[in-house]
């Protein structure tokens, strides 16, 4: 499965501002701006909502975790069949929020790519980074956890682990989609991370908690 880049990627984790009904119309809104701007946009609503936003809403959606299980007795888990059936493309992975182990990354990324599945694995620096992208991955999203929700983006905050991340993993494998994470909530951020060799952006709180989401994803497709 491929992901039009440069690409807006929204994770609205699990905040009451993006809940039920709310996590529906913030997907909505998702999809007007696409159409209105023409920028790529991919949804990860929350995972007890991901089978009905992705069947109410023409706009292509990760899962926000999966596990690196066979469908079976694995009350709670989310595994990768499962996501595919409930109409999602892709999934998370090791979010800073939901670290995960090496092994268990390798295993999700080989399975997601049996399935056709589009993988966004979340590292926290350079090397990091580079070990993960042996692991051929679609898509690496850097996200240093200090600056999450933060307002405070990477790509300003510390733009070298950025540019360092996107050479040493391009230096791997060229067709790797390297993101940006933490603090992005501006058009300006968004533009930062493009100049940095980034391809897209991975943001939650700034367009989940803001008063106006729709203003602030137009405002975050004016940097792509």
């Amino acid at each position: 499965m491929d992901i039009k880049t440069p690409v807006i990627i929204l994770n609205v984790k699990a905040y009451r501002e993006s809940s039920g009904a709310k996590d529906l119309e913030l997907a909505k809104i998702c999809k007007a701006v696409m159409d209105e701007t023409g920028v790529s946009i991919v949804y990860c609503p929350q995972q007890v909502d991901l089978a009905w936003v992705a069947r109410e809403v023409a706009i292509p959606c990760l899962a926000q975790h999966a596990d690196p299980y066979s469908p079976g007795s694995r009350t709670g888990s989310s595994v990768l069949e499962s996501i595919k059936d409930a109409g999602a493309v892709g999934t998370l992975v090791n979010h800073s929020e939901h670290r995960m182990l090496v092994s268990d990354i390798s295993e999700i990324i080989q399975k997601a790519q049996t399935l056709d599945l589009f993988t966004v694995v979340c590292t926290n620096n350079t090397p990091v980074s580079k070990a993960v992208a042996e692991l051929m991955p679609s898509s690496i999203a850097i996200e240093p956890p200090d600056l999450i929700g933060s307002g405070i983006p990477v790509s300003k905050a510390d733009p070298d682990i950025v540019s360092n991340s996107v050479n040493a993993v391009k230096n791997i494998n060229e067709d790797i989609v390297v993101l940006c994470g933490a603090g992005i909530s501006t058009g300006e951020d968004v533009k930062a991370a493009i100049e940095l060799g980034a391809e897209g952006v991975l943001l939650a709180s700034g367009v989940v908690k803001a008063r106006d989401p729709k203003r602030v994803l137009e405002d975050l497709a004016t940097g792509i």
